[in-house]
């Protein structure tokens, strides 16, 4: 027990790691998104200040401060000089996170004293977002340097900050970003349509009811990819940033409460008995709910909002925790892959957490990590599934085995094997052609019980059977019909010589020696009604009968031969 659960928090570690990976800092990531731009901030509390009387005031910015200790409003912001030349061969873009934002005016300073200037509201921002959800400004060529950047920002919501992940990189940076982060946001989408297929198909066969809620949670997950990555704004470009935002927030919680419904229908049922359950669905309300009070919170109240989605998560990640360890508890059978599969998004949530509350410091890998996560969590989940439904499949076969060997139960008679009076009549009524009936009574068997013993009189009964199954021709049956009395039916053209059956019974070895010999009545007939075998076995019996009444140990033919039935 104890070698699987370290095994189990090796696994957690290792794909911790992996996220820890993916999180580091920006700087690091600097051959996709350029070079680092060091900013200060000032309040905006004078209109209308130009960007060189800003730049003369430059000692009063605030350069040390996190930018998240700002209250919500309109600030100036400040790059650090710089000495930066945009040239027809090779043009700057200036990037920056995306943010919840009103507006965005950026302005240009060069060292011959031009100034150009960009500016963006809510929806014009969204046609300047890219890949990796980077808001872009062109920096337009001149022979002199870029010296200096100035930002006007209006309505900053100041959720993370109010100017984030400054870059100034070449447009081939900006392309090389676009085109590395859009194969890894389509690989995910090839991966999450591909997942949603082969579960739909699979759910036609199987109807699971998992299935349908991991379908629903790989395409949330999917929605998401394409809100977050900023495809959306590609597609939609008149729509407003913040929108868009608030639509990735809405979708993000909407698929952690589709990952929790999903376990929650995966798992055993014994796993969400009692307060685990009534857990779980606590924090499925509550990370869906706060994806949907950012998405309705009006721009005055989206901090607060934004602390409520974040809290939300933190639901989410207080319930995986008792839910694995239930799980564990109960035995289930897919706890370790459930606690390999979530260690990525667990990891992923509680740095997104973790930044929420300022314990950590923003990075571009942290906000761009939870679509990696989740497909992490997505792909082995999907392995979870393949391993549920392997043994349903083994549980499903060993049924169809069981249920085949309870028929074949039902249809034997347990002491010979042969087959029981019911199981004979269904196989035997309904064949067509003249079929020989052949009732086989056992001598004397009462006296043969007292000689031997009820034991003894039970294998002389299976040493009979044995005879009639060596000799019943392919396509026959022999059954015990009760007793000491059996019947063998055997088809056109494969008729038996009853005197060889009677001299093969007088020569089968029995316990201790006992001479014991049987009576045969023989009839040849139709078997197409049940009103046939009833008339067959009258005659037959009637030739036991005769046989029985002649000496015993001899065969008599029924003289009627019945017709076929039409």
């Amino acid at each position: 027990m104890w070698g699987r659960v370290i095994r189990g928090v090796w696994l957690a570690v290792i794909a911790g790691a992996i996220m820890l990976g993916l999180s580091v800092p920006a700087s690091a990531q600097s051959r996709y998104i350029g070079d680092k731009i060091d900013v200060c901030v000032r309040p905006a509390d004078a209109p209308g200040l130009d960007p060189k009387r800003l730049i003369a005031e430059a000692a009063t910015f605030d350069c040390a401060s996190p930018q998240r200790s700002f209250p919500s409003g309109d600030y100036w912001v400040v790059s650090k000089p710089l000495s930066a030349r945009s040239s027809e061969g090779s043009p700057l873009r200036v990037r920056t996170s995306s943010l919840f934002q009103g507006s965005v005016t950026l302005d240009i300073v060069y060292a011959d004293g031009a100034i150009v200037r960009h500016r963006a509201d809510g929806r014009q921002m969204s046609s300047r977002i890219q890949l990796g959800a980077i808001s872009q400004f062109e920096v337009p060529p001149r022979d002199a340097a870029v010296t200096r950047l100035v930002w006007r920002i209006d309505d900053a919501s100041n959720l993370h900050g109010i100017v984030l992940g400054a870059r100034l990189a070449t447009a081939e940076d900006a392309a090389q970003a676009n085109l590395s982060l859009g194969a890894l946001y389509a690989g995910f989408a090839g991966l999450a349509i591909a997942l949603i297929v082969y579960n739909l198909a699979l759910w036609v066969v199987l109807r699971q009811g998992f299935q349908l809620a991991y379908c629903a949670m790989a395409a949330l997950l999917l929605a998401y990819c394409f809100t977050s990555s900023g495809a959306l704004a590609w597609a939609w470009p008149d729509l407003p940033n913040n929108d868009r935002i608030r639509l990735n927030h809405a979708l993000l919680g909407a698929a952690a409460a589709a990952a929790l419904v999903f376990a929650r229908s995966f798992f055993e049922r014994e796993v969400f008995l009692g307060w685990v359950g009534r857990f779980t669905h606590v924090a499925t309300v509550a990370v869906l709910g706060g994806g949907i009070v950012f998405l309705l919170a009006p721009d005055t109240h989206i901090g607060q909002a934004d602390s409520v989605f974040a809290w939300g998560f933190v639901g989410v990640l207080a319930v995986i925790g008792p839910m694995l360890w239930r799980a564990w508890k109960v035995k289930s059978n897919y706890v370790w892959l459930f606690a390999f599969a979530w260690a990525a998004p667990v990891v992923m949530a509680g740095m997104r957490f973790s930044q929420h509350l300022g314990l950590i410091p923003w990075r571009f890998w942290i906000d761009n990590s939870t679509i990696f996560a989740l497909a992490f969590e997505a792909l082995l989940s999907s392995v979870a599934i393949a391993y549920r439904i392997r043994l349903l499949s083994n549980e499903r076969d060993f049924a169809v085995a069981q249920e085949a060997v309870q028929r074949k139960l039902a249809d034997t008679d347990p002491l010979t094997g042969l087959l029981n009076r019911r199981a004979f009549l269904d196989q035997a009524i309904g064949r067509g052609g003249m079929q020989q009936l052949l009732l086989i009574d056992i001598d004397h068997f009462k006296s043969v019980n007292e000689t031997l013993g009820h034991d003894g009189g039970d294998e002389v009964l299976r040493v009979f059977a044995r005879v009639l199954r060596q000799v019943v021709p392919e396509g026959g049956l022999v059954a015990r019909l009760g007793g000491e009395e059996f019947a063998v039916l055997a088809p056109p053209g494969a008729e038996i010589d009853p005197d060889a059956l009677l001299a093969r019974l007088r020569a089968a070895r029995m316990p201790f020696d006992l001479d014991v010999t049987a009576s045969i009545g023989l009839c040849r007939g139709g078997m197409k009604r049940e009103a046939d075998w009833k008339s067959l076995y009258r005659a037959a019996d009637r030739a036991l009968f005769d046989a029985k009444a002649a000496g015993r140990d001899r065969v008599r033919r029924s003289e009627t031969l019945l017709a076929e039935a039409a």
